[in-house]
């Protein structure tokens, strides 16, 4: 029995099953003996719809009970994260979902091959192929030799394990350590941890003026905001939205804040660095009815803690009409009078400025 502060909600159970790359296909073949097999599997109208060929081993399901797992690691939490001598709180957070139900085939063409175009969308986004339906001659014979089975999921359940049986202090302190570690998927984590958990101080370096919140790793739904609020502004050079938001998606040091009550993107930066020699902070940007507030400071000091820019030995930007702004941090021009858009670099110092 899952704990009800470890339990995922049927919303949040199903989105993680539908967005997971593998899930595991757990059943008996004939002789009773278990069978356990990864598949990659798509969400349709409330079926878990997944395909083999008509002679393989995941053929011998349908009719048979059969569960239904997937798993997703957010982070790897070290003992010491917790308690500088004992092993025991070394742990993983994760979350996961259970299914259970009883496959079935599929023979209707057309079905079919509307279950196997669903697949193709989830696991080839970008197209590249003609699509299926069960009267192209194109894909008669692949339909006739492609099984394709599916299950009405006659239980669901989610758990959820993400610190919810710390303190908040302990939490707190994870999150510091997370962000101290600096791996990307930590970036994640400390996001996830924190909205898992509202009762969790915010570590310091996440602090922001009342009314927005700070995001370590801003999901990439959110990257064509990051673009709107980059509309118009000089330093874009005409790039197209569509470009601005893909470059967001790839970024690894993008960071953010919301606005507590829309849930809106309200301030983006990124920052771009081998965590060595140079980083580069790019396209910071605050939505007018928030600047002046401190949120653009809250960001900067962020950005300038990224793993990828904490330990460069230089990091640099340019900007035609924030020197002043930016000489609170440190910046100071690199090639004074040389170019339209000024360089400007700031050295290994003092910590940024606090808010």
């Amino acid at each position: 029995m899952i704990p009800e502060r470890h339990r995922l909600g049927e919303d949040a159970a199903l989105a993680l099953l539908a967005r997971a790359k593998v899930v595991h296909l757990a059943s008996t073949d004939a002789q009773g003996l278990p069978l356990l097999r990864a598949l990659n599997a798509v969400l349709v109208d409330g079926w878990l719809v997944w395909h083999g060929s008509q002679g393989g081993e995941k053929a011998l399901v349908p009719g048979r009970p059969a569960q239904i797992a997937a798993h997703e690691r957010v982070a790897e939490i070290p003992s010491h994260f917790i308690d500088p001598e004992r092993a025991c709180p070394a742990t993983n957070y994760y979350e996961s979902v259970h299914a259970t139900g009883i496959p079935e085939d599929v023979t209707d063409p057309a079905l079919k091959a509307r279950l196997l175009q669903a697949l193709m969308e989830k696991y080839q986004p970008e197209g590249g192929h003609r699509p299926l339906t069960g009267d192209d001659p194109l894909y008669t014979a692949s339909l006739a030799g492609t099984r394709v089975l599916r299950m009405a999921l006659a239980t669901l359940t989610g758990k959820s394990k993400l610190g919810q049986n710390r303190s908040p202090g302990e939490r707190q302190r994870i999150c510091e350590r997370l962000w101290e570690r600096g791996h990307p998927e930590d970036r994640r984590a400390i996001d996830r941890i924190l909205d898992a958990n509202p009762d969790t101080p915010y570590p310091g370096i996440l602090a922001a003026p009342p009314g927005a919140r700070l995001r370590c790793a801003p999901a990439a739904a959110l990257a064509d905001s990051a673009a709107a609020l980059l509309a118009g502004r000089y330093w874009t050079g005409g790039e197209s939205p569509t470009a601005l938001a893909a470059a967001h998606r790839r970024s690894p040091g993008w960071l953010g804040a919301l606005e507590t009550t829309s849930g809106q993107l309200v301030v983006s930066g990124r920052v771009l660095g081998d965590g060595l020699r140079r980083a580069w902070l790019l396209d910071v940007v605050v939505r007018e009815d928030w600047q002046g507030r401190g949120l653009g400071t809250a960001l900067v000091r962020l950005l300038l803690d990224h793993p990828d820019a904490r330990s460069a030995r230089e990091v640099c930007l340019r900007t035609q009409d924030a020197q002043r702004f930016y000489a609170r941090f440190g910046f100071e021009p690199l090639s004074p009078g040389a170019e339209p858009w000024p360089t400007l670099r700031r050295q290994p110092g003092p910590p940024p400025l606090a808010l």
